[in-house]
C-alpha cells in the first residue's frame, strides 16, 4: 500500500475528504517522526511500538574488492508489532 492508497482508505473508513485524510495521515507520521527523533518511543496499543534503537559500529567487506570497510555506530528507527496486530495478520 503506496501513501496515497493510504490516504483514501482514510478517507473512506473516516468518511472525511481526501485533502482532512492526507493531512491527518501527514499529521501522525510528523508526530512519530518527530518523537523518534528526540529519542522518544511511540505506543500505540493493539498496533505495536515505534522505537529508536543504537547499531553498534561494525566492518563490513565489499563484495567487488574484498576490502574491509568501517561502518560507524549510529541509531535507526524499529517498529515491534503488538499481539492484536500480529493476531488479525495470522488468520488461517
Amino acid at each position: 500500500m503506496t501513501k496515497a492508497e493510504l490516504i483514501n482508505a482514510v478517507a473512506e473508513k473516516g468518511e472525511f475528504t481526501k485533502k482532512d485524510a492526507e493531512k491527518a495521515v501527514n499529521a501522525v507520521t510528523a508526530s512519530i517522526t518527530d518523537a523518534l527523533s528526540k529519542g522518544d518511543k511511540v505506543q500505540i496499543v493493539g498496533f505495536g511500538t515505534f522505537e529508536v534503537r543504537n547499531k553498534k559500529a561494525k566492518e563490513a567487506i565489499n563484495p567487488k574488492t574484498k576490502e574491509k570497510i568501517p561502518v560507524p555506530a549510529k541509531k535507526a528507527p524499529a517498529f515491534r508489532a503488538g499481539k492484536a496486530l500480529k493476531e488479525s495478520v495470522d488468520v488461517k
